[in-house]
């Protein structure tokens, strides 16, 4: 399924709608956009109102402010549920959208049916906070172009496989179209938020799954099993084989536990 269809706007958000059911809502992650949930708005639109939005700083939404905190992207969910009179949905985050699926879930429990943290990041090591505090201060003084190849090579291998060609062509699209400025924000504020859920976590008061790919070295198993041990309700899930875009490469595996999970609910 291509985006082709054009975005809606509400409040400097560009957002999509599809499908009928219980809402899901999908967060990308830092310097993606909409286009980086094809794969599942194919597969949860079947049977689900499926709800994808541009973050701020990225698509088609607006910049954040200068100093943006994960309580702003939170934000920016209510205010959009709210629009659309969604009273409650299923949240499904992915890297510095779980971050933010996760605030939102802690902040608004009552509009969260159940949480879902793909390829999240916890407690980094020294050497990982230091590498990813080093990529943010390359995109603020270099930019984007500086760091797409090394994002590419981090997510998907050297060289990208041959069944991946694609896959890595349309993050490779979706990076160079980002906003500069809002992308340096975002990043910055997703290099440091490792820590910013440690205390809370305990107090998530819905189901909450947390998944990540067997290869992901900086969203690890690790994170996500210290995670879910921490959420009364919480769950790890480890795609076999799978790196850190494993939405788009192992979409399969990753829409099946997915719709595993929703559907606990009924």
């Amino acid at each position: 399924m291509k985006l082709s269809e054009p975005s809606c706007a509400f409040d400097g958000t560009a957002y999509r709608s599809r499908g009928a059911g219980e809402t899901i809502v999908l967060i990308h992650g830092v310097g993606m956009d909409q286009r980086s949930w094809q794969p599942q708005i194919e597969a949860l639109t079947r049977k689900h109102r499926v709800v994808t939005y541009d973050m701020l700083g990225h698509g088609e939404s607006r910049l954040p402010p200068e100093g943006v905190q994960l309580a702003d992207f939170a934000d920016q969910l209510l205010r959009l549920l709210d629009h659309l009179q969604i009273a409650r949905a299923h949240v499904v985050g992915h890297s510095m959208g779980a971050l933010v699926a996760i605030e939102f879930a802690l902040r608004h429990p009552g509009r969260c049916q159940r949480l879902m943290a793909l390829n999240a990041v916890f407690q980094r090591s020294p050497a990982q906070r230091a590498a990813v505090l080093e990529r943010a201060r390359t995109l603020q003084s270099e930019g984007v172009a500086a760091t797409v190849d090394s994002t590419i090579a981090r997510w998907f291998g050297t060289p990208v496989p041959a069944h991946l060609h694609a896959i890595a062509a349309l993050t490779t699209d979706i990076l160079a179209d980002v906003n500069a400025l809002g992308y340096a924000r975002a990043y910055g504020l997703f290099a440091a938020s490792d820590e910013v859920h440690a205390q809370q976590l305990p107090q998530l008061a819905m189901p909450a799954l947390f998944m990540t790919g067997e290869g992901d070295p900086n969203s690890s198993p690790a994170m996500s099993q210290a995670m879910a041990a921490l959420a009364p309700q919480g769950r790890a899930e480890i795609v076999p084989g799978a790196r850190h875009m494993m939405n788009l490469t192992d979409a399969d595996a990753v829409n099946a536990r997915l719709l595993r999970f929703i559907s606990a609910a009924a």
